[in-house]
């Protein structure tokens, strides 16, 4: 069953984590690609300085983290890779997302394969937020859809225990003051395909 807008109209920290086990799917004209989620980063703009959103900065790239709830995010980092977030929380207009930051693939591996080319290992083919983008065919042409009406959407899945959920500092943000310290990526314990353990 696909996920509901009311499952990303709560706190942002809880859908970051009640989002892993979830499935990311992506139906394109190449074929069907899934994967279980198994990391996330959780952005609380614009109080979070890590935010794209950090001070109420409203642009372009970031104007769907303004608008409702459960929307994808997705974004351009060093001029070449995509990133994919789900808009959420529960403060209409309020914005803020989730990253998915690492998938463990279920459905069309040899087309993950493909569009990762030689380096399509199967550890590596969705153990970040870039190399998921590239395996599961997702590019600023998905920026702003509807994950609840789209080719690009979120299946339900048994919630991950909270005893195999790790929380740790999110990754690459030392430029955020003392908001680099807060615990607000989640994890899955022990799994492979997590991008940094």
């Amino acid at each position: 069953m696909i996920l509901q807008k009311s499952f990303y109209q709560q706190d942002t920290i809880d859908v970051s984590k009640k989002l892993l086990g979830k499935i990311l799917v992506h139906k394109t004209n190449e074929d069907i690609t899934s994967g279980r989620i198994v990391e996330t980063e959780a952005y609380l703009g614009p109080e979070d300085k890590a935010a794209h959103s950090s001070a109420g900065r409203r642009t372009a790239r970031n104007e769907v983290m303004y608008e409702q709830k459960g929307h994808a995010y997705v974004y351009l980092i060093y001029g070449m890779y995509n990133c994919i977030n789900v808009t959420a929380g529960s403060v209409a207009g309020k914005p803020e997302a989730v990253l998915i930051r690492a998938l463990e693939p279920i459905e069309g591996m040899a087309l993950m394969v493909k569009r990762r080319g030689a380096l399509g290992k199967q550890l590596n083919l969705t153990n970040g937020p870039g190399r998921l983008c590239m395996a599961m065919g997702i590019s600023r042409a998905q920026n702003a859809l509807d994950l609840t009406v789209s080719s690009l959407y979120l299946e339900n899945a048994p919630e991950v225990s909270a005893e195999a959920v790790v929380a740790a500092k999110r990754i690459g943000i030392d430029y955020a003051g003392n908001w680099k310290d807060m615990l607000w990526r989640f994890y899955i314990k022990n799994n492979p395909f997590v991008s940094k353990p």
